[in-house]
């Protein structure tokens, strides 16, 4: 029998464990997602988010950085502007972005002609 094991024990060794750690936070997809059109600034971000708190999203922000997926820039100036964007391998969540679009799409669409279940 195989032993249970827990999301966090998976992360880096299953790609599914993985994936999902990295966007597990509430606003993680939607943050990525606005990242895609270039760098932002912080309060630029916090504009285009629905309820969000400046601390909710200096929180998420800060783990997605952590992960690696998003790049925190400052630039010495008066005040202090920083901007978010995208790394490397943060870019390559783009597929999954727009596959969760389409699925969106489908889901409402559905949902709209009366097929719930």
């Amino acid at each position: 029998m195989e032993r249970q094991t827990t999301l966090e024990e998976r992360f880096g060794q299953c790609p599914y464990a993985t994936a999902q750690s990295l966007i597990s936070g509430k606003w993680a997809v939607l943050i990525l997602f606005y990242l895609e059109e270039g760098p932002i600034r912080f309060n630029e971000l916090l504009r285009k988010m629905p309820k969000m708190t400046h601390a909710t999203l200096s929180v998420q922000l800060k783990s997605l950085e952590g992960y690696g997926l998003v790049k925190r820039e400052q630039f010495e100036a008066i005040p202090p502007r920083v901007e978010y964007s995208l790394t490397e391998i943060g870019k390559k969540f783009h597929p999954v972005i727009a596959a969760m679009e389409t699925f969106g799409n489908e889901y409402i669409a559905q949902m709209d002609g009366g097929g719930k279940q």
